[in-house]
């Protein structure tokens, strides 16, 4: 559905280097309307609904080990479970500038007015990734709004842990 630019893509974020411990980070992207965006009503009452959707972002701040993150592709399966809440639950592949990727996993709450959304917030778990990526693990949060057209703008923060021999790479 149009409110699924969630992700965070969570779910995936903006980091500096890492040696043993968990590093710290924060970013931000910007995420164009879903497309495409299904939508199937359950039945039961006029407010609950079943959403499939996918959403494509840009990040404008963050990186990981030193590489700057590029672009996401979420994919979120949404519960309408009121007129006002919305239940996400996704993955998403963050693109990196060297070409290696991050998976990640997603799930969090939209809050909807007139079917619209209005934000969007929840958490994220890296799930592993390709090339330097390789076993990355580490968590966090996003939090984001919608504008009117169905863009959104998200803030990700959390933290991450390189696999060991990924890091000497």
């Amino acid at each position: 559905m149009r409110k699924k630019s969630v992700l965070v893509s969570v779910f995936v974020l903006a980091i500096a280097t890492s040696a043993t411990a968990q590093i710290k980070f924060s970013g931000s992207q910007n995420c164009a309307k879903p497309d495409p965006s299904y939508s199937i009503p359950v039945g039961d009452r006029g407010d609950h609904v079943i959403s499939l959707s996918k959403d494509r972002c840009t990040w404008t701040r963050g990186e990981i080990a030193g590489i700057a993150l590029k672009t996401d592709t979420d994919t979120i399966v949404s519960e309408d479970v009121s007129d006002t809440i919305s239940n996400d639950r996704g993955y998403a592949v963050t693109l990196l500038a060297n070409g290696d990727t991050i998976n990640v996993q997603l799930e969090g709450v939209t809050t909807l007015k007139n079917g619209a959304p209005l934000t969007g917030r929840g958490t994220w778990t890296f799930m592993g990734g390709s090339g330097k990526m390789k076993g990355i693990t580490g968590k966090g949060t996003y939090d984001g709004k919608y504008g009117r057209d169905g863009t959104a703008t998200f803030a990700v923060q959390g933290e991450y842990r390189l696999a060991p021999a990924a890091r000497g790479k």
